[in-house]
């Protein structure tokens, strides 16, 4: 996520600073039928959620419950962590320089490379 635009980033840590509600205000919802275990409660009722961040595009959604109210919270949340992965500045990498330790060290062993190669390739 380290080439994610700033107008993105400033709204992601816009969007942490908000309460649940106002952050539930800003998304889009979608319910829908939730496959898999859980019997006909869960394979009949639109018990998944569906959330669509709109200002910053982000999409989560939760189908683990059979509670319709339980499956948006954990969609919440996994929102909030989403948007916390988002809003996070990466550390700038700076250049570093070799120390004389390494240098040397790495010449010496280039040293005993081209040495077992003039060994090899002798002809007496």
């Amino acid at each position: 996520m380290s080439d994610v635009p700033p107008f993105l980033r400033a709204a992601a840590r816009q969007a942490l600073a908000q309460d649940e509600a106002a952050l539930a205000a800003d998304c889009e919802e979608t319910f829908f039928v939730g496959g898999g275990p859980g019997g006909q409660h869960r394979n009949k009722t639109a018990s998944g959620v569906r959330l669509l961040h709109r200002p910053t595009g982000v999409v989560v959604s939760a189908t683990e419950r059979r509670s319709q109210a339980q499956n948006r919270s954990t969609a919440l949340e996994r929102l909030r962590a989403r948007l916390t992965l988002l809003a996070r500045e990466p550390k700038p990498r700076r250049p570093t320089k070799a120390t004389r330790g390494s240098k040397e060290r790495r010449l010496a062993a280039k040293k005993i490379a081209g040495q077992k190669k003039r060994d090899r390739t002798s002809w007496e």
